[in-house]
């Protein structure tokens, strides 16, 4: 997937956002305080999985997403942080 692909979706990046602020978010977690519905949040998060952005672990039926250690994560990792640093 190209990186406009990826970064052309604003759900996405408030999810990106989100999981970058708070470490690690399960989907309905994730779907509650983006307001979005569970379907298509578990889509934008299995894409940033599938592009390497995103980690995703399971513990029994839940799913948890972190930042994974990928070059990728890190980069967008630190665009959030410049991006979100108040001057």
């Amino acid at each position: 997937m190209e990186l406009e692909e990826v970064f052309s979706s604003k759900p996405r990046m408030k999810i990106l956002k989100l999981i970058y602020q708070l470490g690690q978010l399960n989907i309905s977690d994730v779907a509650r305080r983006i307001k979005m519905n569970y379907t298509a949040t578990a889509a934008h998060l299995k894409l940033l999985t599938d592009e390497g952005v995103l980690a995703e672990r399971v513990y029994g039926r839940v799913h948890m997403y972190r930042f994974s250690d990928s070059e990728k994560a890190k980069a967008v990792a630190a665009l959030i942080e410049v991006w979100e640093k108040k001057a």
